[in-house]
């Protein structure tokens, strides 16, 4: 079975590349989203409003939203499937390519980069807005850039290896559930005096599920790091193996999360700039460690530079996806 789950992941991928997210089809996503939003609001006011029962009201919400999309898309497959494995292949790969987010992060993040490119700061800073947690308003050039690549190195964890890591593994059901895990960390998952017991389930389950990814996803960071490297040549090299490596095992816990600083240290490494450090949420100061060192002025080229980065990243996950193909398809075709 692995080996249909990773012929659609491939076709998925490239539904992503070619299409992304068209506005016009609705999106599982917020199919999602909308059934967290209906689900706590029902189990606020059929729970208590005090510590324990807020956090039973969280796990409550978890476990119904992925018992809510595991049987919804096992159901779509299993019927799919029945007709023709083809058919049950088809169906996987469009649910594959509504869940990568290579092309949408791509593009969102370049918006970033056009505006800073021509001078159009409160432009940049509605654009990053779009992409990123913390507050925006007060933030510079220098401190939009630095939010615009983080979120590229956070999200080619969250956003693209570990849906194609699921994938691989589980097939459309399988990225469904992580997708759904996401998006209740992403809803309900803030450390605030309205989430911190509600969403813990879901913030401890996202951590869980991203822990062997978000490892993943920096090795196969430091790959892309040294290809880009070596492709550069020795003149206005912009991209360091080494310095990933470095910057990797240094700085790969300096973040609460113990997920989110492992492929946001190997690009500061890569990329030789100091990201992370103290930021605003919800106008309220969070002080934070720095990341990586700062060899160089952080400057919006780097969005780009972060693009390529995440998108090396990915054709060496696509290329140990290919490899595990091989391997488990070998037997059969003997």
């Amino acid at each position: 079975m692995i080996r249909y789950h990773i012929l659609a992941a491939f076709a998925g991928c490239a539904l992503d590349a070619l299409f992304g997210d068209p506005r016009s089809i609705p999106h599982p996503v917020c199919g999602i989203g909308n059934l967290i939003t209906w689900l706590e609001a029902r189990l606020r006011k059929w729970f208590p409003a005090n510590e324990k029962s807020e956090r039973r009201a969280g796990t409550v919400l978890v476990a119904a939203v992925l018992l809510i999309t595991g049987l919804a898309s096992l159901l779509v497959l299993a019927a799919a499937y029945a007709v023709h494995p083809l058919a049950g292949v088809a169906v996987e790969s469009v649910m594959c390519g509504q869940m990568m987010a290579w092309r949408s992060l791509k593009k969102e993040s370049m918006k970033v980069y056009d505006a800073l490119a021509a001078g159009d700061t409160e432009g940049a800073r509605t654009a990053v807005s779009m992409i990123v947690g913390r507050d925006t308003e007060g933030l510079t050039d220098l401190g939009i850039t630095k939010a615009a690549v983080e979120t590229v190195a956070e999200n080619t964890s969250d956003g693209i290896i570990a849906p194609l890591f699921y994938m691989v593994l589980g097939g459309g059901t399988g990225i469904f559930l992580y997708k759904a895990v996401n998006t209740m960390d992403s809803m309900v998952g803030y450390k605030n005096d309205k989430y911190i017991n509600f969403g813990r389930t879901a913030a401890r389950l996202d951590d869980v599920c991203n822990y062997i990814p978000a490892r993943l996803s920096a090795c196969f960071m430091i790959a892309a790091g040294y290809v880009l490297e070596a492709a550069e040549g020795a003149e206005n090299r912009h991209y360091s193996g080494r310095g990933g490596i470095r910057i990797f095992r240094r700085d790969r816990y300096n973040h609460k999360s113990p997920n989110s600083a492992q492929t946001e240290s190997v690009c500061a490494g890569v990329l030789g700039i100091q990201l992370a450090g103290n930021a605003f949420y919800f106008g309220k100061l969070y002080e934070k460690p720095t990341i990586g060192d700062a060899d160089r002025s952080v400057e919006y080229e780097d969005i780009r530079r972060a693009n390529t980065l995440m998108t090396g990243t990915y054709a060496a996950a696509l290329f140990a996806a290919a490899v595990l193909g091989l391997l488990v398809t070998i037997p059969f075709i003997r």
